[in-house]
């Protein structure tokens, strides 16, 4: 087979949650230039130009919510052959202060809305979506990690944000629910091999965003690569997860991070 045939997701649905995110949406136009109906769930609605890329509104923390979209989703493209979980939350947007103070006062609220988004939000999605795929007997899963998910942050980068202020520690909850995914997908790798659904977990490193220039300095510092990724250098791999060129690979996590865990 041909390298273009077995990386081609021609006519092939695929749903991308999180995917109006600022990776999502890098994510679902690449796989819409491979051919695949890319269906974002999403929780606000939009107009892409692409005819291949529809946003379905859904909220991954609600199941009813789920299983509505996943019925529009057939109606006009058949049974999802993909899923690619990117909808995930770092600190809420309204948290309190203490949210990025020490552990010991961290906000109870924050680790269940954390919590609820990306562990609890990528179980209602298999269990709506992956069941259907799995009903159906074929597809692949992709859960999208972080480095933190992997390794406890290394909280020497952000310390200039507390100088001359209370201390700043990046908080627990995004690292914890996480590495909740490694385990998850293996999980659901091993109980749905036998319908061939193959379930993998993508672990990447911190994506440039324009970020504070102190921040940037101590993350290059950290990477053997001297710098962050660009949010298309990720592409390569969904596609390689989501196609045939991965088709023996399942309860795998490939990490893409500069070399951040190999110190």
């Amino acid at each position: 087979m041909t390298a273009n045939r077995i990386f081609s997701l021609k006519n092939k649905t695929i749903v991308v949650t999180g995917g109006l995110g600022k990776l999502g949406k890098h994510f679902s136009k690449a796989l819409a230039s491979q051919g695949a109906r890319v269906a974002i769930f999403d929780l606000s609605e939009r107009v892409f130009s692409d005819r291949n890329i529809c946003v379905f509104k859904a909220d991954v923390t609600n199941k009813s919510s789920l299983v509505e979209a996943l019925r529009r989703v057939e109606k006009k493209w058949g049974v999802p052959y993909g899923l690619l979980n990117a909808a995930a939350l770092d600190s809420p947007p309204d948290s309190p202060a203490e949210e990025n103070g020490p552990f010991e006062t961290y906000p109870e609220s924050s680790w269940d809305q954390v919590m609820r988004v990306n562990a609890k939000g990528v179980f209602l999605a298999c269990q709506v979506v992956g069941g259907r795929m799995a009903k159906a007997g074929r597809g692949s899963i992709v859960n999208v990690n972080s480095t933190y998910g992997l390794v406890s942050p290394d909280q020497r980068i952000y310390a200039y944000r507390g100088k001359g202020r209370r201390a700043f520690y990046k908080p627990c909850a995004y690292s914890a629910s996480k590495s909740a995914l490694v385990n998850f997908s293996r999980y659901l790798a091993t109980y749905w091999a036998s319908r061939a659904v193959r379930v993998n977990t993508l672990t990447l490193g911190g994506v440039f965003n324009h970020q504070d220039r102190n921040f940037l300095k101590g993350y290059a510092a950290r990477v053997p690569m001297g710098r962050m990724a660009y949010p298309d250098e990720y592409n390569g791999a969904v596609i390689f997860l989501l196609s045939e060129a991965s088709s023996y690979m399942t309860g795998s996590n490939l990490v893409i991070d500069g070399g951040w865990t190999a110190w």
